[in-house]
């Protein structure tokens, strides 16, 4: 451990202490003797470094914004979700963190190990079944007396919203996310041993007027395989790491050739006033402002690209390209 550094002035009224006797030069000794002891708590266990805590954050806060996103096309409403914290705790500590009745769901995450809960907050599962039923978002907590039909519709909403939760992942582990149990109360739930370390992400969450959290505990066993993946090293390393493969050229590069794009070929243009428009008749010409000689101009999605002349092609209506149409920023590419 480094030696603490003191300031000019503090070395100045240590000085001064010792001289006027308010301080004792044995006694200091004698402190400095004794061993130093820091307070730990074995139910405590801190299994992630503050850089792996970060990267969980940086994950999940996308998956609230593409949460927020899903949620507000489904109910049909204002809907914002963000992250409000990210904690390592005791299994134990999560579960007598949330209410006795709530909204549990259990959810696989092959191929990693164990399973994850989401915890939803009775005031915002009730506000997003009450929207689904086709109310204004209100809340009432009837947790007890569920029926069949009210539990199938909240997990049916809460499956489909796994993908967002696969494509936030998918930047450090591919995940196939299922629902495999729906429960409302958290002490049926015994996932991993009280004291196992748990990354607990709480969603700050407001849907209409109903506000919550959602939880999301993901234990360590989950987490294990890819907690080398979670440091700042292996973003910066991936991030430049990222290169095509020629495949992946080719298969580019055969999609944008069958693209469609809008082909048009301009006759001509003029102006004339309102009032022109409006007493034109049969056998009146038009002028425009191209000559039978000059090329025409093709246009490729309204911006002209080549200078073509009209003509025919067994028996249709063709042109025939004369030109490319340079100019503009492309040509100083």
């Amino acid at each position: 451990m480094a030696d603490e550094v003191l300031s000019q002035n503090e070395i100045d009224a240590l000085l001064s202490a010792l001289s006027s006797g308010e301080m004792d030069a044995n006694q200091l000794k004698e402190e400095e003797k004794e061993r130093k002891v820091k307070v730990y708590d074995f139910k405590r266990a801190l299994r992630f470094s503050k850089d792996q805590i970060r990267s969980i954050s940086r994950i999940h806060d996308n998956f609230a914004r593409m949460l927020s996103t899903y949620f507000s096309a489904q109910l049909r409403t204002y809907v914002h979700i963000s992250v409000a914290s990210v904690d390592q705790i005791p299994y134990e500590e999560f579960i007598r963190s949330i209410p006795t009745k709530t909204i549990l769901n259990v959810y696989s995450v092959e191929p990693l190990d164990g399973r994850i809960i989401f915890e939803f907050n009775p005031n915002i599962a009730y506000a997003m079944l009450d929207r689904i039923l086709g109310g204004k978002g209100s809340s009432v907590n009837k947790i007890d007396s569920l029926t069949e039909i009210e539990t199938t519709l909240m997990s049916q909403l809460f499956e489909r919203a796994l993908d967002n939760l696969q494509e936030a992942w998918g930047s450090v582990v591919d995940i196939d996310p299922m629902l495999e149990d729906f429960e409302v109360n958290p002490q049926f739930l015994q996932l991993v041993s009280p004291n196992e370390t748990v990354v607990v992400v709480s969603l700050d969450t407001t849907i209409g007027d109903s506000s919550g959290m959602i939880n999301i505990c993901i234990p360590h066993v989950v987490l294990e395989p890819i907690i080398p993946k979670l440091s700042v090293h292996y973003w910066m390393q991936n991030e430049n790491s990222k290169e095509r493969k020629p495949e992946e050229y080719q298969s580019l590069s055969r999609n944008i050739k069958q693209t469609s794009l809008d082909v048009s070929v301009i006759l001509g243009e003029t102006t004339i006033t309102l009032e022109e428009l409006m007493f034109l008749g049969n056998s009146d010409t038009i002028v425009l402002n191209k000559s039978i000689n000059q090329p025409l101009d093709l246009m490729v999605d309204r911006e002209p690209k080549f200078y073509v002349q009209p003509g025919k092609n067994k028996h249709k209506m063709a042109v025939q390209v004369l030109d490319e149409i340079k100019g503009g920023d492309q040509d100083d590419e």
